[in-house]
């Protein structure tokens, strides 16, 4: 009975998920979803909202810039030229911003031939960087080149925003300078006793809906990075206020990182849980502990709460946290997925696809198979508990999201993917003949091999993302990324063969890392450009965190933390001194700038010098480091456990005779038919007629796949001397065109 009457309860619970502003334009973060798709498989009712893009429709809308325009503001003209400008074309902007919003949510495709002509769309100063990039579009399509025009465009709103109504504004994040390194809770609390902003008055009418609607017993907001925090604050500010019976939890990256020493009892004003690392078991408990109807113990899970005025970490649940394969499939229902809006800030094809395009999120593996970077979080759960999850799984939740979404765009979200589950799930997508498209983080590791990447491609993989950090192997090393520059050099052109674009996570100032060193990687990155095998890029300055090996033990790194102190919000953010004494802040600019240049191809012939106002040491790395480490090394060994899978189709056999000397044997002519050519080889009638069926047998549709030893094995039953036949002509013709080694 008493099971009978639990089940029920959760049947009747209304959860309230949200996102709030501002993450990306162009696709929902998938924590919400997340956690939907578990609820769904514990019959526990949940809707989900991402209040980002809710608010920037009604922000980017004719009445959201009427009521923009007629907000005050500084008069005109204590205004910059710039928005003096904007202001006095605000016609134009609230006659054409509902139409371009249309176009770059996909609805009006036509608008981008007048977006084109140049004479449609109002111009402030983001326009004023066309002239350099005029170039670009000659490589861009008519929709591209629209879409970053009026990318621009958005732009220039937003920097009228940001001077006249709200200077804490950006389309991807909101007040992020009250989450960074928030130690004290001070400076954001003191931001929420004051009267709400614009954009918070904005966010508020959106709530209000959305809670009268639905009246949920518990409100999950997740907050995954400080661009978040401010807003996630002021929701639960307003919940609190009107509906004080609705319990309120925090979750997400921010707080998993952040305030995991949390002390400050007036976070709770706001707040009544504060969840930690994966939030399956955390929210299911929670939900038990808000529906209860009868006082009972009440267990939590990595949970923060308020107990007689005092902050207090619960923890006391014994149950075990779920496994990946019992966590259920993302579900986007509810979030407005046909309203996200795409757009090209840079047209770089690599760099844009952050902002580009519709994507499912999945995860091939929670955590790290490799887990040792010395930079980066590795005592936390999130990175260090791995566990993958099968390929085939993967697969059926691929279907079920193109299913729900209409999208078949996937972005895996992993720390870096397992490149032997990568493998897996390239063949598994092959064998069920999904059309999908998918892109990943990966490490830069010689498992990537060209064979790898080719099935990779096949399967529908466009992109890779990977850490190079610093160009350099001693840094390399002291990092622990188990990596070399030639390495990372030979997986960058196997992939960029393969027709897969690379987008490398470059890092600067590390610890102890000399003015040589930083030149010296800049000279890497430059000279991997000029040769192709880069296509994108992105300079990180080196942040000091206090769950990385460098943050815990720092003076080994050769850094000296300026602070010992913890504070009573958030702590993970470490303040610290190089002990070498070097400023590496000087170098962002020219940095950034060179590579800004290189990614759209151009500025390889410059002095390093050039890029920076103070002097700098020349080089001391080769001028041909790169092209040599990229001469080819062709390897022959072949070890007998590889995986040899055929991605060609059935070949069509003509049988002929062929004739020297006065002797004739009989020969067999393979003519083969892949999406762009034909192509034929020529080998003896036994040696054809094993090939053939031997290539059934390996084609990626079978559910078996045979390893380099059971080949060899079947053909000598039949033939004789296997590996002359394997390294013949015909043999390396199929190579070319589709028989892999994995």
């Amino acid at each position: 009975m008493k099971l009978f009457l639990h089940k029920t309860i959760l049947l009747k619970t209304q959860v309230f998920l949200i996102t709030p502003p501002f993450t990306q334009l162009n696709t929902p973060y998938p924590a919400t979803a997340y956690i939907k798709g578990f609820l769904n498989t514990k019959n526990i009712s949940a809707t989900q909202a991402d209040l980002g893009i809710e608010v920037i429709l009604k922000l980017f809308s004719k009445k959201g810039l009427e009521d923009l325009f007629n907000y005050p503001r500084p008069k005109t003209q204590n205004l910059t030229p710039n928005s003096q400008r904007i202001f006095a074309l605000q016609d134009e902007y609230i006659k054409t911003i509902d139409s371009v919003i249309a176009f770059l949510q996909g609805k009006n495709p036509t608008l981008a031939l007048q977006i084109c002509q140049e004479d449609y769309l109002p111009e402030a100063s983001r326009f004023a960087q066309l002239e350099e990039l005029d170039w670009a579009f000659g490589t861009m399509g008519t929709q591209d080149k629209a879409k970053h025009l009026a990318t621009l465009y958005l732009e220039d709103i937003s920097d009228f925003i940001v001077e006249c109504v709200d200077a804490n504004f950006g389309f991807s994040r909101y007040a992020e300078r009250l989450g960074r390194s928030a130690n004290s809770f001070d400076e954001l609390y003191s931001a929420l006793q004051e009267k709400p902003t614009y954009i918070d008055e904005v966010l508020f009418s959106i709530l209000k809906e959305r809670i009268e609607t639905i009246q949920p017993e518990l409100f999950l907001i997740s907050v995954p990075f400080p661009g978040n925090l401010y807003s996630a604050f002021r929701s639960a500010q307003w919940v609190k206020k009107y509906h004080p019976n609705i319990k309120i939890s925090m979750g997400g990256g921010f707080p998993n990182t952040e305030l995991r020493s949390l002390s400050d009892a007036r976070v709770f004003e706001f707040f009544d849980y504060i969840t930690l690392d994966d939030g399956e078991l955390p929210v299911e408990l929670l939900v038990e502990a808000v529906c209860q109807t009868e006082p009972v113990e009440v267990f939590f899970k990595r949970t923060f709460l308020l107990e007689n005025e005092k902050v207090v970490y619960k923890n006391n649940s014994l149950k075990p946290d779920y496994k990946q394969s019992e966590v259920g499939t993302p579900d986007y229902s509810d979030l407005l997925l046909d309203k996200y809006i795409s757009v090209i800030e840079i047209v770089n094809p690599m760099h844009r696809m952050w902002s580009d395009g519709r994507w499912n999120k999945l995860t091939m593996a929670h955590g790290c198979y490799w887990g040792k970077c010395t930079f980066c979080d590795i005592s936390l759960d999130y990175i260090k508990l791995y566990e993958p999850i099968a390929a085939n799984l993967l697969c059926d939740r691929m279907e079920e999201m193109i299913t729900q979404t209409g999208q078949n765009g996937f972005h895996y979200v992993d720390e870096a993917a397992p490149p032997a589950l990568m493998r897996a799930l390239a063949l598994e997508i092959l064998r069920r003949k999904l059309s999908v498209t998918w892109w990943t983080n990966i490490r830069f590791e010689k498992s990537f091999t060209a064979d790898l990447c080719l099935l990779l491609k096949a399967s529908g993989c466009i992109a890779v993302s990977g850490g190079l950090e610093v160009a350099s192997d001693r840094l390399l090393q002291l990092i622990d990324k188990g990596v070399t520059v030639e390495q990372v050099a030979k997986v960058t052109r196997n992939f960029t063969e393969a027709g897969i674009m690379v987008h490398a996570y470059l890092m600067y100032g590390y610890p102890t890392q000399t003015v040589q060193e930083t030149v010296d990687s800049l000279e890497m990155v430059r000279q991997l450009f000029e040769a192709g095998v880069l296509q994108s890029g992105f300079w990180h300055q080196f942040a000091m965190t206090a769950h990385s090996p460098v943050g815990m033990n720092s003076e080994q790194f050769g850094a000296i933390k300026e602070t010992e102190t913890i504070g009573t919000f958030a702590n993970n953010d470490i303040n610290f001194k190089d002990s070498t004494g070097i400023d590496h802040d000087k170098f962002s600019f020219g940095l950034k700038k060179s590579l800004f240049n290189f990614m759209h191809g151009i500025c390889f012939d410059y002095e390093l010098q050039d890029w920076f106002d103070f002097k700098i040491p020349k080089t001391k790395i080769h001028p041909d480091f790169i092209a040599n480490a990229l001469e080819d090394d062709e390897d022959f060994n072949i070890k007998l456990t590889a995986k040899i899978v055929w991605l060609g189709g059935k070949p069509i056999a003509e049988h002929f005779a062929k004739s020297k000397k006065g002797n004739s044997w009989e020969m067999l002519a393979l003519t083969f038919h892949d999406k762009k050519e034909s192509f034929t080889i020529q080998t003896g009638k036994r040696e054809g007629e094993w090939l053939v069926q031997m290539l059934e047998k390996l084609s990626v549709s079978q559910s078996k796949t045979y390893s380099f030893k059971e080949i060899k094995s079947d053909f000598e039953t039949h033939l004789e001397d296997f590996e002359l036949f394997w390294y013949s002509k015909p043999v390396n013709a199929l190579r070319e065109f589709g028989l892999l080694v994995l």
